[in-house]
């Protein structure tokens, strides 16, 4: 009987145990699937990756054997396996960037005859016949989702093996892998092992639901009891439930029990969505975004008259921005959940407290600290701007409501990030909101590209991924570690060195100061001059540089700023390479600092090689800096409008301004008997901001008769800044 048994049932996995060093990740799990579709259900960690893994031969089991149709397959190689009939649907997807939709399914159609062909796929399928020329990494998750299933369907397998088939998809998507897995398991053909977390999708394709926890099988529950039953979904499945269940405890005795069922210890405050009619689970289908701003405006007068211990009882944890410093792991959980929270465990294990952050815009739900839709609300038109059938516009809005939601957090202690463009667009922005000095890092399959639209003027590490962001592998496993363990890094000394400051007594203010090539003799002299009673941070006049020196401005970091080289500006008027923001000069109108600025090499625009200068400037005086640059003088018209275009924000700065003007050039290629020496050009300058700045005893323009680089304009520099800062022996204490 056993013998016929035996070799009736698709699946049949005994004793089967596995570790992962000295961790008992399977342990005696006991499995049969006769025939159909069979669902297993559990938190995350419990072993179901792991189970599906020993199942294709991917893991060294230790114990126990696996059998398909009778076959014994217990360590057989993955290739083996296959041919035997099984067919598997990894998580993570593990497709071919560089192989197109038709490619990967006539790779997989060789494999077995049966009734799946490319045909029938494009036919079950119709969007992937849409994109059958597009490369894999192209796909949208979705049709990356629908590619995988595909792959595994040509192998025309006896036994599938799907691992979090609807992860990541929308919910039109999950209905439709949903619908071809009650079509499956109807058809007979095969049978099918479906390890999901959408407890609503386990339910409605199979009969029967295994529920494993801490690497066993618990229990075998009837699907539609499981699926009515919200309490037993919460007592058998709900966040930090599952240390409580007891094994093989019959289900409908316990539910009689008259004993109230034990609550468990629970360490700091539970995040509970006040809209939900029950505490939601991992499995609970997304509160639609409008019934939870609802709810929040109707109940924030009565949250505000609690007192502080009930309040901080029932706040959300992302309310609670004070507190010990914490390490933010950001990403799109729908579909890099498995590698975010790889970066959280090893980032955890180094002693430092973490939150894991949802930006997805998928609208499903995800286990984490800080939900998608938590994010989502911080949106200047709410979660409705961030929840939209347009990918890019939903993109763009929940990067604006995650740096709002970031600018409010007190107490982070560095960012990490991990995923593909669409993933490091979405944390970015938030990233250069922070203070420099805060570790950021991106670990990102663009980074090693142009990482300058994502980096800007903050302090951004990019890391390049190596393989694209999808599962883990041995290369992804080492360079998130690497990543993780970075970050950890850059997070304690940072730590460590603010508690010892904290202990020092004083310290010298840091100031800005901007160069260029054809300033650095004046910005030396500068720099020497003061370094006695100041920390001069010096900036590359590159566009960048101009904006990072501000954002120090923008986050109190800097005491002044001697703004020695403004040239990022004539590139912005026009069309060079190295352009400032037209909101440059803003932070130092914002934050009142002293300031003594010039006009350090308004003489030039930057362009690249010869060829690539505009047809406009054909005919224009040009000097070759080297093969890949290309310096353009400025003209008299061009100067005027420069010189309207500073005057402007000059008078919007209500703080100290000494403003100086060397009438013997403005650089060292505007000297005497120098390439750019154009005295008509400097004057239009000159006689454009004294026309255009109103000035004041507080704000002032100066005419030193020496150029930029002369020891004697640097001296008059460094005179003024001392008289605007004060006496030199008066420290101010700045935040590092």
């Amino acid at each position: 009987m056993n013998e016929v048994r035996r070799t009736s049932a698709a699946l049949e996995v005994r004793g089967l145990d596995v570790y992962y060093g000295h961790s008992h990740a399977l342990q005696g799990v006991d499995l049969t699937l006769d025939s159909g579709v069979f669902s297993v259900v559990g938190r995350n960690g419990m072993g179901k990756t792991t189970l599906c893994k020993a199942i294709m031969g991917l893991v060294g089991v230790s114990g126990g054997s696996i059998r398909v149709r009778g076959e014994d397959v217990t360590r057989r190689p993955p290739a083996q396996t296959a041919r035997l009939g099984v067919g598997y649907v990894p998580q993570g997807r593990r497709l071919w960037r560089s192989l197109s939709v038709d490619e990967h399914l006539q790779l997989a159609g060789g494999m077995r005859q049966g009734a799946w062909t490319v045909e029938r796929i494009y036919d079950t399928f119709p969007r992937l016949a849409e994109r059958k020329g597009h490369g894999g990494g192209q796909l949208s998750g979705g049709e990356q989702q629908m590619l995988a299933i595909s792959r595994a369907l040509l192998t025309n397998p006896h036994l599938l093996i799907m691992d979090e088939p609807t992860e990541g998809l929308a919910p039109v998507i999950v209905a439709q892998v949903e619908e071809m897995l009650l079509r499956l398991g109807e058809d007979g053909d095969m049978s099918v092992l479906v390890i999901e977390q959408n407890i609503g999708v386990a339910t409605a394709i199979s009969r029967n639901v295994a529920i494993m926890v801490n690497g066993r099988i618990n229990r075998i529950i009837d699907s539609a009891r499981l699926a009515a039953d919200r309490e037993l979904q919460q007592r058998l499945l709900g966040v930090g439930l599952h240390a409580e269940l007891e094994p093989e405890i019959d289900v409908a005795a316990s539910a009689a029990e008259t004993k109230p069922t034990p609550v468990p210890r629970r360490d700091g405050p539970v995040r509970i969505y006040i809209s939900n009619p029950t505490l939601p689970t991992r499995w609970s289908q997304p509160v639609p975004i409008t019934r939870i701003e609802a709810a929040a405006r109707t109940l924030s007068t009565q949250v505000a008259r609690l007192d502080e211990t009930a309040r901080r009882k029932r706040e959300p944890v992302a309310a609670q921005a004070s507190g010990p410093p914490v390490v933010l792991v950001v990403g799109t959980l729908d579909t890099k959940g498995q590698e975010l929270r790889y970066i959280r465990d090893i980032i955890a294990e180094s002693g430092l407290r973490t939150r894991l952050v949802d930006v997805s815009t998928s609208g499903k739900h995800s286990s984490c600290d800080v939900s998608a839709q938590e994010i989502a609300l911080n949106h200047g038109r709410g979660g409705s701007a961030v929840f939209g059938t347009d990918r890019g516009a939903a993109v763009t809005a929940m990067a604006d409501a995650f740096a709002n939601w970031l600018r409010r957090q007190g107490n982070v202690a560095g960012v990490i990030s991990a995923g593909g463009s669409g993933a490091a667009s979405l944390v970015a922005p938030g990233m250069r909101a922070l203070p420099v000095g805060v570790p950021k890092l991106i670990i990102s399959s663009v980074a090693s590209g142009d990482v300058g639209p994502y980096v800007g003027p903050a302090d951004i590490t990019m890391m390049y991924s190596v393989t694209d962001v999808q599962g883990l592998n041995s290369i992804s496993r080492a360079v998130l570690a690497n990543g993780a363990n970075a970050l950890a890094g850059m997070v304690k000394a940072r730590l460590d060195a603010r508690a010892a400051t904290a202990r020092e007594a004083g310290g010298p203010p840091a100031i800005g100061i901007t160069m260029f090539g054809v300033t650095t003799p004046a910005v030396q002299k500068i720099a020497s001059d003061l370094r006695e009673d100041f920390e001069c941070l010096v900036f590359h006049a590159t566009g960048v540089g101009g904006r990072s020196m501000e954002k120090l401005v923008e986050s109190g970091q800097l005491a002044g700023v001697i703004d020695l080289t403004t040239t990022e500006v004539c590139d912005l008027l026009m069309g060079g390479v190295l352009p400032a923001t037209e909101d440059r000069f803003g932070a130092v109108i914002r934050s009142r600092l002293p300031y003594v600025g010039s006009v350090g090499a308004l003489d030039m625009v930057n362009f690249g090689a010869p060829d690539t200068i505009p047809e406009r400037y054909r005919g224009r005086k040009f000097h070759v800096h080297n093969p890949q640059v290309t310096l353009m003088r400025t003209t008299v018209e061009e100067n005027e409008r420069m010189g309207r275009w500073i005057g402007e924000r000059l008078n919007k700065m209500d703080g100290p301004v000494r403003f100086f003007l060397p009438e013997g050039g403005v650089s060292a290629l505007d000297a005497r008997g120098q390439p750019f020496w154009d005295p008509d050009a400097d004057a239009a300058l000159f006689r454009t901001l004294e026309r255009t700045v109103r000035q004041t005893g507080n704000r002032q323009l100066i005419r030193i008769p020496k150029n930029i680089n002369d020891p004697d304009f640097a001296a008059a520099i460094v005179s003024a800044f001392k008289a605007l800062f004060g006496r030199t022996g008066v420290r101010r204490r700045l935040a590092r």
